[in-house]
C-alpha cells in the first residue's frame, strides 16, 4: 500500500493532527466528521470499526457518544497517538486499538454495525479487497470517502510524499459492485482541495467555504467536487 511506510514515522504521527487540522483545517476536521455521523446515524451502543483509524480522530468522537469502537491501523506511532488521546478524552473503556491490516481483517462475518475508512481509498492498492473485507465484517453500514479523478485534487497530487488514487464516480460504482455492496446515499463536496485550506488561517478558510459551496449548489456544480463521501449497506 501506498505510504506506509511514510504514516509509520514517528514525527509524522506526532505532526499528523497540528499539520492537517489547525487553522483552515478545521473546518475540514468539522466536515468530515459530520459526515461520518450522518451515515452511521445514532451511534450509542453501537459496535463500530474503522479501519486505517490513524490518530483517533473519529475512534474517539464515536467513543464519546457511547459506541463501543475498534481502531485498526498499520502504524504502531499513530495508534499510540490514538491511545493517549483517548485517555485524555476518559474513553478508553469503551474503545480498543490494534494493529493490522485491512486486508485480512483478524474478525468474525458480520461482528461489526457500522465499518468506517476514512483518508484511506487513496493509498489502497487493490480497494476492491478492502471494501470486501469491511462488508466481510459489517452486518450493515460500510462509509468511505475517495479523493476525485475529474476534480482539482489532480492539480497537486503529484507533490504528496507517497501519491494518491484518485477515482472517478464510474470507478467507485464498480468497485461497489464488485464488492457486492449498495450505494445508499452518496455526498461530493470540496471543490477547493484540502491542501488549500490547510495552508490558510481559519477565519480566511471560512470565507473561501462559502464560496466553494455557492458553487456546488449550482446545478452540476458538484461535478467539480474534490472528495466524495460513501454510504453503503451490505
Amino acid at each position: 500500500m501506498k505510504g506506509q511506510e511514510w504514516y509509520q514515522a514517528d514525527e509524522i504521527a506526532e505532526a499528523y493532527e497540528d499539520k492537517r487540522f489547525s487553522g483552515g483545517g478545521r473546518l475540514i476536521d468539522r466536515r468530515e466528521k459530520r459526515a461520518v455521523l450522518e451515515a452511521i446515524g445514532p451511534v450509542e451502543d453501537k459496535r463500530v470499526l474503522e479501519i486505517a483509524c490513524g490518530t483517533g480522530r473519529f475512534t474517539v468522537m464515536l467513543a464519546e457518544r457511547g459506541a463501543d469502537v475498534v481502531g485498526l491501523d498499520i502504524s504502531t506511532p499513530m495508534l499510540q497517538q490514538g491511545r493517549e488521546k483517548a485517555r485524555a478524552a476518559g474513553v478508553d473503556e469503551h474503545l480498543q486499538f490494534f494493529r493490522g491490516d485491512a486486508g485480512r481483517l483478524p474478525f468474525p462475518d458480520d461482528h461489526f454495525d457500522a465499518v468506517l475508512a476514512m483518508r484511506f481509498f487513496h493509498l489502497a492498492d487493490t480497494p476492491v479487497a478492502y471494501l470486501e473485507e469491511m462488508r466481510r465484517v459489517s452486518k450493515d453500514i460500510v462509509f468511505f470517502d475517495t479523493f476525485n479523478r475529474f476534480s482539482a485534487r489532480s492539480i497537486y497530487n503529484w507533490a504528496l510524499p507517497m501519491g494518491s488514487r484518485l477515482y472517478s464516480r464510474w470507478e467507485v460504482n464498480s468497485l461497489l459492485d464488485e464488492a457486492d455492496l449498495e450505494l445508499v446515499g452518496a455526498n461530493h463536496d470540496f471543490i477547493v482541495p484540502y491542501g488549500f485550506y490547510r495552508a490558510i488561517p481559519d477565519g480566511l478558510a471560512s470565507a473561501f467555504r462559502s464560496v466553494d459551496r455557492a458553487v456546488s449548489a449550482i446545478p452540476g456544480g458538484d461535478r467539480l467536487s474534490s472528495v466524495s463521501y460513501w454510504e453503503c449497506r451490505v
